[in-house]
């Protein structure tokens, strides 16, 4: 008798033993209360400022955070801690060569680096679950003296490249460590820390390992603040009181050397004040400078560490173990490997359900990094701007100056929440418009949490009551792109996905209401004349502009600006989208929806032509959005910059179904009364009395004509189509620099495809020629709901003079792939975003695994600025799936296993 075999589908991730942990963390089991939420840079932030003129890097600098006390959090390498961050876990290390304990990541402020800040070290998140129950990272620490004074910038130029880390000899010839670092959770108060050191070199090497704990300083800032307690044991044991956990034990396997002293300022080092005690830097000082009156003998204190000091054979490997338990648990090391590996197997399991329709190998390993990385880059930020702006009991006062200083009118402001960041060293604070972005990633893997994330910004404690959303603690009233409502929608949708159709209706009209008083705001305050044309600032932009667009014009008068008008489009017709789904159990919506369809109508004819007087942002002889001059005499000047500026209109689009015309009378009458008596303005910006195929009806600020135009240059290679996605400024300008003379002063713009050769934002970052992963991800959604009206008959050239003609989902695949290729091998197993350097390309494990930068060289592909912006770099996890998002345009084939562009 022939026997068949039952093939078993694959898991969805709901139900691995991941996604079980998941849904009892939403039902209060506090899998979550432990997580990677460490900063790696508190030191330069400006929390921690308290100058007179807001120098945050100069105040408080690297060089004094070993020794100085932290006010509003904590940092450190592989940190690990509460959700409050009252107790924390991290690692030192120490070579035998460096001036000081490697205890944090080091990296230049602004004023050092010739392009600004740039933390220099390399390190990398391989792995994270989101309940924390299992995470590993590596960090390379190199065998020879750490090379701080040589990568701070001596004589190099805004034109001359960053000098990095690889670029000093110091990893030559394997001569470093992989200091590989894993955390799981038996229980979820149960921690196990394992930690594995790798000689990558050809001769035997020593080191220093300490896996350290702390309490984060909560004491010091007013009278009679309790201090918790750290005391030392026998058998590698310390006993951790504290106010707001039990009793607690941390035990270090092998009966290590226990080191005490305290998390508090060393006045004496750093002030010249006649003070004694065991601070902050008392380890630092034991291990290099041999000072055993920097510990305290008593074991004693709230700073503590485990020291082992250890020969790694060459080609060899060393571990150390410790574990953070409650007095319930008595930790020990009987089932430690037996659970480390358990919870690595249910990792494999999670992520081979999340990436089961991403191509095997190479696809599925960077996709899981990206993701590892988003949740590693999560961090509990605390900060109350009314302390902030007062000062503390204890200490200085702060300067007069604060009282109208920066961020003088948020005194609303109070944060002490986990948060997603950009990057947990270049940019340790969150931001409005890219947490926006990480929110639509998380959703993939843990959207409880991007709800959490995106209700967070709209809170009262974040909101400004005008209605504003807080932009970065730089300047919290900076404007940033009004994407919350589209992050919203995406998140409902792709939740709603996930669980049968059934969305989280509660949510949605939480938000919804919130970014209602938002819209209202960007409405009353970036309307400069109140014609639907709005202005805005930056924009997220940086330098994109002629201008700096945060700052009073040097001409006078205001810019018109195409995105900023755009961007109000899309978040019109997000809001529109939003409306018409909570009316279709509640037809109190109606109504809402119908002011934003018309609102939609009145900004699209705005664009096209402002104040009634002819005069647009789209240029007919161009066919392109340019942004206009407004100078006080009343000339309008058209500043003819071909840039992201011009394609962000290209995100205004949204599909209405059939269904909702028939369910949603009310809605229906008013907008088809509206265009009847208003059809200037529906042949303006739709189809709308030519349904598509399937009764649907599009509404864009593009009538296909526009569309085509937009897209001939985006697709042009020797314009914005680069080999791996799409540049935020047309190559064009590279020969032709766009120049404008105004009362003898002489403005330019010019193609730069890499680092910014100015110092506008910071000199930190270029919207002048390189990729963003954001841009990009929102112009390949945007063609997919168009696609979704047009259909595959509707063809443009790709890449424009090509000869070759694809409809717009085979644009979307294209540009995907172009995108994916920054980080996937190539067949000489290199990944373009890891740049020329030698070691990047010769040394097999620097090239193994893919960093994910801020943004990306628009002609090489090599990345660029912050190394581990996974925040919306990450969104390449979600171009690499082959299924359309719900809701959402999207690839129709993976990415990752259609043929390379030629």
């Amino acid at each position: 008798m022939r026997q068949t075999r039952t093939r078993l589908r694959p898991l969805k991730p709901a139900e691995t033993a991941e996604g079980k942990r998941l849904l009892d963390a939403d039902h209060g089991v506090p899998w979550k209360i432990w997580g990677p939420y460490v900063s790696e840079r508190q030191w330069g932030t400006v929390r921690e400022d308290y100058s007179e003129y807001g120098n945050a890097w100069e105040f408080f600098s690297h060089d004094q955070a070993r020794s100085r006390a932290y006010r509003w959090g904590e940092d450190g390498i592989a940190g690990f801690c509460d959700r409050y961050q009252w107790l924390c876990l991290g690692l030192a290390l120490w070579n035998g060569k460096d001036p000081i304990l490697k205890e944090r990541l080091y990296g230049l402020t602004n004023s050092e680096g010739n392009h600004g800040e740039d933390c220099k070290e390399i390190y990398y998140y391989l792995d994270c679950t989101p309940t924390h129950s299992y995470q590993r990272m590596i960090y390379r620490y190199p065998q020879a003296a750490y090379p701080y004074s040589r990568l701070v910038n001596h004589g190099r130029g805004q034109l001359d490249p960053e000098l990095e880390i690889t670029d000093t000899g110091v990893f030559d010839d394997s001569r470093y460590f992989d200091v590989e670092v894993e955390y799981a959770k038996a229980e979820p108060n149960d921690i196990l820390m394992l930690v594995t050191v790798h000689n990558r070199g050809d001769a035997p090497a020593a080191i220093d390992i300490l896996p350290q704990v702390w309490f984060r300083n909560t004491w010091s800032w007013q009278p009679g603040g309790k201090k918790p307690k750290l005391s030392g044991g026998s058998g590698g044991r310390i006993y951790l009181a504290h106010l707001h956990h039990p009793p607690m034990q941390m035990v270090f396997d092998g009966d290590p050397t226990l080191l005490f002293c305290e998390n508090e300022t060393n006045g004496r080092r750093l002030f010249g004040m006649d003070v004694k005690g065991y601070f902050k830097d008392g380890i630092n000082d034991f291990i290099v400078g041999g000072n055993r009156e920097a510990i305290n003998p008593k074991r004693v204190g709230t700073k503590a560490a485990a020291h082992y000091r250890r020969e790694v054979p060459a080609g060899g490997s060393v571990t150390v173990r410790a574990r953070l338990a409650s007095d319930e648990f008595n930790p020990g090391f009987g089932d430690f490997d037996a659970v480390m590996q358990r919870r690595r197997d249910e990792a494999d399991e999670f992520y081979a359900a999340i990436g089961v329709d991403v191509a095997e190998g190479d696809p599925r390993l960077v996709q899981r990094q990206a993701l590892a990385g988003m949740l590693w880059s999560k961090q509990f930020y605390h900060l109350d701007m009314r302390t902030w702006l007062k000062g503390d009991p204890t200490q200085p006062p702060p300067p007069a100056s604060r009282v109208h200083g920066r961020n003088w009118d948020w005194p609303h402001l109070y944060n002490d929440q986990i948060h997603s960041m950009p990057d947990k060293w270049e940019y340790p604070w969150y931001a409005a418009w890219d947490l926006a972005f990480h929110c639509v990633v998380f959703a993939l893997i843990d959207p409880a949490y991007a709800k959490e994330q995106l209700v967070l910004m709209t809170r009262e404690w974040y909101m400004h009551p005008n209605g504003q959303l807080p932009a970065y603690e730089w300047a919290w009233g900076d404007v940033n792109p009004p994407v919350h409502a589209w992050a919203a929608w995406s998140v409902y949708s792709m939740d709603r996905e996930a669980n049968g159709g059934k969305g989280d209706r509660h949510f949605l009209e939480r938000v919804f209401h919130k970014l209602m008083l938002n819209f209202t705001w960007w409405v009353n305050q970036k309307d400069a004349g109140g014609r639907n044309i709005f202005q805005g600032g930056f924009l997220g932009l940086d330098n994109i502009g002629i201008f700096d667009r945060s700052a009073p014009l040097p001409t006078g008068g205001h810019i018109n600006q195409s995105d900023g008008t755009a961007w109000m489009a899309m978040y019109t017709l997000n809001l529109l989208r939003i409306a018409l789904e909570l009316a279709m159990e509640d037809r109190v919506y109606e109504d809402i929806a119908v002011k934003f369809f018309e609102h939609f109508l009145y900004i699209a004819q705005a664009m096209t032509n402002m104040g009634g007087e002819g005069i647009g942002l789209w240029d007919d002889q161009d066919e392109f959005y340019y942004d206009v001059l407004n100078l006080p005499g009343g000339e309008r000047i058209p500043l003819k910059v071909r840039s992201m500026v011009g394609l962000i209109p290209i995100f205004a689009v949204e599909v209405l179904e059939g269904e909702i015309f028939e369910k949603l009378k009310e809605f229906a009458g008013h907008a088809n009364w509206f265009l009847e008596h208003r059809q200037d303005l529906a042949s303006l910006v739709s189809r709308w009395h030519v349904p598509s195929g399937g009764d649907e009806h599009l509404m864009s600020l593009l009538r296909g004509h526009r569309l085509k135009a937009l897209l001939g240059r985006m697709l042009d290679e020797s314009e914005f189509l680069s080999d791996y996605g799409i540049r935020a400024l047309s190559k064009y300008h590279e020969e032709h620099p766009f120049i404008l003379q105004h009362a003898g002063q002489h403005y330019e713009v010019t193609y730069l495809p890499g680092e910014s050769t100015s110092g506008l934002f910071g000199g930190n970052s270029n919207w002048r020629g390189p990729i963003w992963m954001p841009v990009n991800f929102l112009l390949i959604e945007s063609l997919g709901r168009f696609h979704r009206y047009y259909g595959p008959d509707f063809k443009v050239e790709c890449p424009t003079g090509s000869g070759v003609y694809m409809n717009l989902a085979e644009v979307q695949a294209e540009l995907s792939r172009r995108l994916s290729r920054l980080f996937l091998k190539d067949d000489n197993g290199l990944r373009p975003a890891l740049g020329p350097a030698p070691l990047y390309r010769n040394d097999p494990l620097f090239r193994e695994n893919p960093l994910f930068y801020e943004y990306f060289h628009g002609d090489t592909g090599a990345g660029v600025g912050a190394s581990h912006q996974t925040g919306w770099t990450g969104l390449v996890a979600l171009l690499l799936r082959p299924r359309p998002r719900a809701g959402a345009g999207a690839v129709p084939e993976a990415a990752a296993e259609l043929e390379p562009a030629k």
